[in-house]
Order: structure tokens, then sequence, then C-alpha cells
């Protein structure tokens, strides 16, 4: 195909797509909070699932604490409380981390603070039942930047004995939006 007729093609597709009002670029993100559950990694058994990977919605086993840095968060039992951990508080280089919101609850939080100073990277946080924390990501390379993808936690149940907790999640999928609730 020569230059011309390459160049005539696409901007007759994008001007058939303008005329349809779709954009091929934007990314159709609704509503879809989840539930899952996740080890202490202090837990004495080897290999379960004590990591989280937000943007692609799955739980992680840490082999070694070390090793690998496809999660954003894990949870642990500090001092006889759960927290959640940030990657950087097990050394590991990430800019995922996590902000908490008070008097809101998870159906009610509708935004991830821009402030990236109150986004914990390299310290235990307290997980508590009646707060909804913002997760941020590690970075993702997109098509034309890279992006941190936002998103919403609130514990549900925590069991000290099994050293397990559920939480629920939801997800933004639009690169580096801090909204947590879809627009209409």
């Amino acid at each position: 195909m020569k230059t011309c007729d390459f160049r005539l093609a696409m901007a007759a597709s994008a001007f058939l797509l303008s005329a349809c009002g779709d954009d091929p670029f934007s990314v159709k993100w609704v509503a879809d909070p989840d539930t899952v559950q996740l080890y202490a990694l202090s837990r004495p058994e080897p290999n379960l699932l004590s990591a989280f990977d937000f943007y692609n919605r799955v739980p992680k086993r840490l082999e070694a604490v070390g090793t690998g840095n496809q999660w954003d968060l894990v949870v642990d039992v500090r001092d006889g409380r759960f927290v959640w951990l940030p990657p950087g508080t097990l050394g590991i280089s990430s800019d995922a981390g996590l902000a908490t919101l008070e008097g809101v609850t998870f159906e009610t939080a509708d935004r991830a603070p821009a402030d990236t100073a109150r986004y914990v990277k390299d310290e235990p946080v307290p997980v508590h039942l009646d707060r909804v924390y913002v997760i941020r990501t590690r970075r993702f390379r997109g098509s034309f930047s890279t992006c941190n993808y936002y998103g919403k936690i609130g514990a549900l149940e925590m069991d000290p004995i099994a050293g397990t907790i559920r939480f629920q999640f939801d997800v933004n999928r639009v690169c580096n939006s801090l909204d947590l609730i879809p627009p209409d």
C-alpha cells in the first residue's frame, strides 16, 4: 500500500469511528467489586496465597520475599494485628502504595487521593474493618505511557487463628485515573 493510500485509509477510519461516537482508545470501565481471601505471610505453611495483584485481580504465592514483583500488596500479622504490606516494606522497589480513607464506606469512596505523599509505600498499614483503603498499583507500561491503576479495598473478616483476611476490592481499569466509581 502506498503512503498516500495508507493515510487516506487511516483518515477514513478515524472519520467513521468519530461519526459513530466511539473512541477506539477509551477504556469502558464498569464497577466489578469482588472478594478475596489471603493468608498471613508469616503462616508456617509454605506457598500460601499471601499477595495480591490488583491489576490482574489474582492472588499470588510469595515463595520467597525477594523474588518477583508481580503483586501490589501482601497481608501479614505483626505484633498480633493484621497489616497490609506494600512491596517497599519487604525491600522491593515498587510504585505500589496504600492510602487510608476515613469517614467513607466502600460504596461511597469515589476518588483516590491525588497527593502522592498520602500513599504508604514502605511501612506496614494496620487493617481495620471500619476503614477503606486505596491501592495504587505498581507501574505498568501502556501503549502510550506508564500507568498506575487505583482501586479501593475494604476488609470484611479477619481470622487470627487461621491467619486469614477476607476483603472486598474494585479497581479502575483506566490508566492513571483517580476515580473509584465508574462514570454514569
